[in-house]
């Protein structure tokens, strides 16, 4: 119940979206905050290859 009020905007107004951005850009600064990104985007990119490739494994297992 309270994900859906994070969702629906009631926890997390603009206002406090924007204090999140600027702490974080205090605490990493301007230059790290790109190198975090391309790291988070790699690691999503290597979890949906790893998650593509589970069912074929159990599709194979299955056929023995």
């Amino acid at each position: 119940m309270i994900a859906q009020h994070i969702f629906l905007g009631e926890f997390l107004s603009p206002g406090h979206i924007i204090i999140i951005l600027a702490v974080v850009l205090l605490l990493f600064g301007g230059k790290k905050i790109p190198e975090l990104m391309k790291g988070l985007g790699s690691g999503v990119k290597e979890f949906k290859n790893a998650a593509k490739e589970e069912p074929e494994v159990k599709k194979d297992e299955t056929a023995q």
